[in-house]
């Protein structure tokens, strides 16, 4: 079991989750100190001079402090659009990442194309270059020495070589 929980904890989605909380906690507390010390009073500065902590509804003995509730409603709402920019930003840099990736990979299979073009294309080119010669020497029927193709003498064996005789 311990092994178990010890993969979990280890797995990248754990610590990520774990940096995340701990991230956002202290995100938390930099967020309310914006808000309780910057923001409220601005507010409470073009609304008249009103102090939000100090509003309470009181029921009997008890007292409900719905300021700072407000206060809690504020930081919630300035964490969430934080957040909200972080994560459109991440997005929008994320999918310019995926769209140099997708032109890259078409780059690549038009230079595939190409690169098959003229492989036919050198291989045809290679093929015509290839084209069998016509012969320059032929083989004297008598004693099988090599001569030009023009000879009507053997210059080894001196013997007469007829145009009809068939010749290699």
């Amino acid at each position: 079991m311990f092994k178990e929980f010890k993969e979990f904890a280890i797995k990248g989605n754990a610590l990520e989750l774990a940096v995340g909380v701990i991230i956002g906690g202290a995100f938390q507390s930099i967020v309310k100190s914006l808000v309780d010390d910057i923001i409220m009073p601005l507010i409470s500065v073009f609304i008249g001079n009103v102090d939000f902590s100090e509003w309470v509804l009181t029921i009997g003995n008890n007292t409900i402090p719905y300021g700072s509730f407000i206060s809690a409603i504020v930081n919630f709402l300035l964490i969430a659009f934080s957040l909200f920019l972080v994560v459109k930003y991440i997005n929008k840099f994320n999918s310019k990442l995926e769209e140099a990736k997708v032109q890259e990979s078409k780059k690549i299979e038009k230079l595939k194309k190409k690169s098959k073009f003229f492989k036919k294309f050198r291989k045809k080119e290679v093929e015509e270059k290839t084209v069998t010669p016509e012969p320059t020497t032929k083989l004297c029927p008598y004693c099988f020495t090599e001569i030009n193709i023009q000879a009507t003498r053997c210059p080894h064996c001196t013997s007469s070589l007829n145009e009809d005789e068939s010749c290699n």
